[in-house]
């Protein structure tokens, strides 16, 4: 069922495949028993298929969703229960990346300043001991050497991780607009 719901919601130019995927993958597993919202959805998308103007559409899917016991209620309150979902997706995606900026960007920082301590210390310690100063030079010499490189690190993963997030609000924002859309729809159609 995931690939029809990403068919439905993620066939939008432009949408981050693995956030559609993610957030398409948590719509069909709290799909409700029974004819609701989402194979509401589906019907609909078949007959847009057939170049049915959308009023029309939604008027013949409905009819036919009625004969199986479907209400407008309960097509409302279910499409309200998958943008529910979304949501309960979009706060477990906040939690993950705020792991994973602790993980991968405040652990990195916090490298680079136990490096520039180091750095400091053995710098001091080359003052005092003249017979390990070749010794101390190189290590301070790759201590810096892993300074410089860290703030490009920690840059690339904070892009990344900034990039990853857009992109998922984008697919978020897009699939939540979509079922607003189709509750005005059914408030209006139906």
């Amino acid at each position: 069922m995931q690939k029809d719901l990403k068919s439905l919601f993620g066939d939008h130019h432009g949408l981050d495949e693995r956030s559609v995927s993610a957030l398409t993958r948590a719509l069909a597993n709290e799909n409700l028993p029974g004819f609701d919202y989402i194979e509401f959805k589906q019907a609909l998308a078949r007959l847009r298929e057939m170049d049915m103007d959308e009023p029309t559409a939604f008027r013949s899917a409905y009819a036919t969703a009625s004969t199986m016991g479907l209400t407008k209620e309960k097509l409302l309150k279910t499409a309200l229960h998958y943008k529910k979902v979304l949501d309960n997706e979009n706060e477990h995606f906040e939690e993950s990346l705020k792991r994973q900026m602790e993980q991968r960007v405040k652990a990195k920082m916090q490298e680079v300043e136990k490096m520039k301590k180091q750095v400091a210390d053995f710098q001091g310690k080359i003052e005092e001991l003249e017979n390990k100063i070749k010794s101390l030079e190189a290590k301070i010499k790759q201590g810096e050497q892993t300074i410089a490189s860290a703030d490009e690190d920690i840059q690339a993963a904070k892009d990344k991780l900034l990039s990853t997030k857009d992109a998922f609000q984008h697919a978020l924002q897009s699939i939540s607009n979509e079922i607003q859309k189709d509750i005005e729809s059914m408030e209006t159609y139906l």
